[in-house]
C-alpha cells in the first residue's frame, strides 16, 4: 500500500468514525496503525530534508546540518 492509498484509507476511517455507525475495534487498530506509519514517514522525510540543508556562516564557511546535528547523533 503506497502513501496515497494509506492517506485515503485514514480519511475513510475518519469519516466512518464520525458517522452513526462508528468504528469496530479492528478498524480502530487499523486507523491507529496507519496514522503511526504516516507520522513516521513524515518525520523521516523531514529529517532527510533537514540533513541536506547547508548554512553559510558569517565567516563564509558552509555548515551541513546533517553532519553537525543529525546523522552523527
Amino acid at each position: 500500500m503506497n502513501m496515497e492509498e494509506r492517506i485515503q484509507r485514514i480519511n475513510e476511517l475518519y469519516h466512518k468514525s464520525q458517522s452513526d455507525t462508528g468504528l469496530s475495534e479492528a478498524e480502530k487498530e487499523e486507523q491507529k496503525s496507519l496514522r503511526a506509519e504516516y507520522i513516521a514517514s513524515v518525520k523521516a522525510n523531514l529529517r532527510g530534508q533537514l540533513n541536506n540543508v547547508n548554512i553559510q556562516e558569517t565567516d563564509g564557511s558552509v555548515t551541513n546540518l546533517g553532519k553537525k546535528y543529525g546523522k552523527n547523533k
